[in-house]
């Protein structure tokens, strides 16, 4: 009997700690982007019971950094562990005809019917245990058995009564470890085939005691991927006579299973999964290799764009232009040693669909002044910068505008406010009324051949016209090669008046244009260097 009341104990703790879990689902309440993730805030409130508990806390981020999960709780509440999974007891998909679904269902019917042949067995045991104490009484001499029976049939039923109990001790085990397992199984099928709003698969599994029973409300706090944003401008401008309004946007991307809907949103320039460890310099020292002459054409090719050098100009179909969102008043910018944010007091819907939510951050009048710029061995046409001085008031990030000039949308530009220029220049298009040619002069140009030398020579005509109606001021630039070998000997035989860097070979002419007026300038130079050598790149 001793042996059957442990039983019954023992029994009692597997059932007590094999507790269902309790399920919550987590909404979302703000987000803090990044420009590769995002810090999401998220409430939960369940109703917990007085000891310790399994809580699973559904609607979380697919894919989350582990590290940085902090859960809030109220004193009473005890968070003892806390883990992250996105395939939590193998959950399935909602289609309840699936492979895998139709599996948990088989092995649940499996268990009902294990646990059903042994409640069978445990009444047969316990019915031939009542009926083996039910004839267990002898009264003396009117039985009618001598002593020897009597002592055989006392041992028959010890040896029957302890086997019985023992088989239904067994079964007994068997029919809590198949009721855990069906529990299991039924928890794993409720998860399965529940059908949400929401397409996270992310899950937290906390281990809670809790002191009191109740109602507990968790603030949730992690740092998730796929998500993103990237700064974008619009610029519109009028005429060169009046100053830009850019509208300073964001580009907002996530994929991270979970819906944002009615989200307070904040943007920052930071970024949270750099290598923060200061960088230490260790001794450089020079050795002989061989020159690259690609990198060296690109750098003299940088070197000839002068103030528009990263402004590259992308031909795109014309997009709608954007009118101005009331957003904008609603934008605090916060401004520290690191980085920059961007507070949106207005909520946000941004869906988990991978695709870029436009969200406006403020309204800058930019005071501008305009002039063209041309580099005809490059481009043979005449761009209008706008140039930004004390730019850094406006905290600027780099990303892609639009421009709209006089009306028109024109192309896409890129801003990169991070150059140690005290003047910003914005590419505002091409201005096709500035005409520009750039031709060989034949009879100024050849090749002549002295003794062991080779010498060539090297004249060009620019002819620039201005077709517009009002004046235009001009920044036309040119080149002449750089020796980089005591056997090369470079001359420039003219220059046309032209503003010279020796250093590196870039000639600056500052041109104003009036209506209709053309000017012609020539630049020449001369080349002398081995015959039996090769130029490759002259």
């Amino acid at each position: 009997m001793k042996k059957l009341f442990f039983t019954v104990i023992f029994s009692i703790a597997l059932v007590n700690y094999a507790q269902k879990p309790i399920f919550t689902t987590a909404k979302i309440k703000s987000a803090t982007v990044y420009f590769n993730s995002a810090e999401l805030l998220q409430t939960a409130s369940v109703t917990l019971p007085k000891g310790n508990s399994e809580l699973v806390i559904k609607n979380v981020a697919d894919d989350l950094n582990e590290n940085t999960i902090s859960i809030g709780a109220p004193a009473n509440v005890t968070v003892m562990s806390v883990q992250f999974t996105d395939d939590y007891l193998s959950e399935y998909e909602v289609d309840e005809n699936s492979p895998e679904i139709k599996k948990v269902k088989d092995s649940i019917e499996w268990a009902q019917k294990e646990l059903t042949k042994i409640g069978i067995e445990k009444t047969s045991k316990q019915k031939t245990i009542e009926l083996l104490d039910k004839n267990q009484q002898v009264s003396g001499t009117n039985t009618g058995l001598s002593v020897t029976e009597l002592m055989k049939m006392v041992d028959y039923y010890n040896t029957k009564r302890v086997e019985l109990s023992n088989q239904l001790n067994l079964m007994t085990e068997k029919e809590i470890k198949w009721n855990e397992t069906l529990s299991r199984l039924k928890t794993k099928l409720e998860v399965g085939t529940q059908k949400e709003d929401k397409t996270s698969k992310g899950k937290l599994i906390l281990q809670i005691m809790n002191d009191v029973a109740g109602t507990v409300n968790f603030d949730i706090n992690y740092l998730a991927f796929e998500a993103s944003w990237t700064p974008f401008y619009e610029l519109r401008a009028e005429s060169i006579k009046e100053p830009i309004n850019m509208l300073y946007k964001a580009q907002v991307t996530q994929n991270t299973g979970l819906d944002w809907k009615n989200v307070k949103l904040s943007l920052s320039s930071g970024n949270p999964n750099q290598n923060n460890q200061a960088p230490i310099l260790n001794a450089w020292f020079l050795r002989f290799g061989y020159p690259n002459v690609y990198y060296q054409q690109n750098a003299v090719k940088n070197q000839l764009q002068g103030k528009v050098a990263g402004i590259q100009i992308a031909k795109t179909e014309k997009e709608e232009a954007m009118e101005d969102s009331s957003i904008a008043d609603y934008t605090t910018v916060n401004e520290n040693q690191l980085n920059i944010s961007f507070d949106i007091d207005i909520p946000y819907d941004i869906l988990s669909n991978g695709k870029a939510h436009s969200v406006t951050l403020k309204e800058i009048k930019l005071p501008a002044n305009y002039k063209y710029y041309a580099a005809p061995k490059v481009e043979k046409e005449a761009f209008l910068l706008a140039e930004i001085g004390d730019y850094s008031q406006y905290n600027l990030l780099p990303g892609e505008a639009n421009i709209i000039f006089e009306g028109l949308y024109v192309g896409k530009t890129n801003i990169n406010p991070n150059q140690t220029s005290d003047t910003l220049n914005l590419s505002m298009g091409r201005d096709k009324k500035i005409s520009i040619k750039r031709e060989k002069v034949v009879d100024k140009s050849g090749t002549k051949f002295l003794s062991s030398y080779k010498e060539q020579t090297f004249t060009y005509d620019i002819t620039v016209r201005n077709n517009k109606k009002e004046d235009a001021y001009l920044l036309l630039k040119d080149q002449y090669p750089i020796s980089t070998d005591q056997e090369i000997e470079i001359e420039l035989l003219e220059s046309d008046k032209a503003d010279i860097n020796a250093e590196t070979g870039i000639l600056t002419w500052k041109l104003n244009l009036k209506p209709n007026e053309t000017k012609k300038l020539r630049i020449s130079y001369k080349v002398k260097y081995p015959k039996d050598k090769v130029i490759e790149n002259l």
